[in-house]
């Protein structure tokens, strides 16, 4: 029997037996509406034209079925139209998939094609490009070659006047601070501290002894070495200052981290009454944390115990 009979074999029976089914048997003329709705493509798979056959065969044997063979002859039906309905669903989701594969494969032998178009237009574009390039680094390779000896020359004579600028500018800064230290000890009537530079910095370190033991007030030595550096700084008004307390390593780490700061702020308030503005003037403690020299030693831990007055020159 062929698939396109199969396929049109349960509509047939339907329509042959519903006005009869209905009237003497409501479950066969349901089941058989159920099996009329399952699709009867002629073009489906074999098992959902089989599953169909089987279907109505069910039908027909529930027609024919009386008494108590009926309940079974139902429960056969009922799963046979089932199976129609499960496999024409499959059936037909089978198709759409194999449909939707083939419209995917296009797509993706569409979307290559494009990509591929376009890569070649991509590498055309880049050759163009590199050929251009490379045309004008010849070019200007040729033009420095050209030009290169008067480039050194140039390079030459404006490394010159950098460096002569730059030494001009130190000439006129150690001037500026030989005068300032000049004035400052006029005006304090004393030398002042010996200092140490780091480029634009200075420093003024104020020994030990600047305090008594374990004290944060100056003695009067350090008091007039303080009121010598403050003349300086008036003489200097661009720059700033940093004073800094230090202690050597022995006692209590928060103690020693006090008493520097202690003795920061002591010369901090020396420099402050010697003229120099609050706002120029920064204090800071650092105990034992920045040692320069040996806390083992009582040489080095005399050396730790000091106080730097750090001057910044514009």
């Amino acid at each position: 029997m062929s698939r396109r009979l199969l396929g049109c074999l349960p509509l047939v029976w339907v329509l042959a037996v519903a006005p009869i089914a209905a009237a003497e048997n409501p479950d066969l003329a349901r089941l058989a509406q159920r099996l009329a709705a399952v699709p009867a493509d002629p073009l489906a798979h074999p098992v959902a034209a089989y599953e169909r056959l089987r279907a109505q065969q069910a039908l027909d044997a529930l027609a024919k079925a009386r008494g108590r063979a009926r309940a079974g002859a139902l429960y056969v039906a009922e799963r046979r139209v089932q199976s129609a309905e499960i496999a024409a669903r499959i059936d037909l989701a089978q198709r759409e998939l194999e449909t939707l594969e083939r419209e995917r494969a296009d797509l993706l032998v569409e979307a290559s094609r494009r990509d591929a178009e376009r890569a070649r237009a991509e590498a055309e574009r880049l050759r163009i490009q590199a050929q251009i390039q490379a045309e004008e680094a010849e070019r200007l390779r040729q033009q420095a070659l050209a030009s290169q000896q008067a480039a050194e020359q140039a390079d030459a004579m404006l490394e010159g006047v950098a460096d002569a600028q730059a030494a001009r500018i130190e000439a006129a800064r150690e001037r500026e601070l030989k005068l300032a230290r000049q004035e400052a000890e006029l005006v304090a009537g004393r030398k002042l501290p010996a200092s140490r530079r780091e480029g634009n910095l200075e420093v003024f370190t104020l020994a030990g002894d600047a305090f008594a033991s374990g004290q944060a007030a100056l003695t009067d030595k350090a008091k007039a070495d303080v009121g010598a550096i403050a003349a300086y700084l008036a003489a200097l008004p661009g720059a700033s200052v940093q004073v800094e307390g230090h202690t050597d390593a022995q006692g209590a780490p928060d103690a020693n981290r006090a008493l520097s700061q202690r003795r920061a702020d002591a010369v901090r308030e020396a420099l402050l009454a010697g003229g120099v503005a609050r706002a120029r003037v920064r204090a800071a403690g650092h105990g034992a944390e920045r040692p320069v020299a040996d806390n083992a030693t009582a040489e080095g831990r005399a050396r730790n115990r000091r106080v730097e007055i750090r001057i910044t020159h514009k």
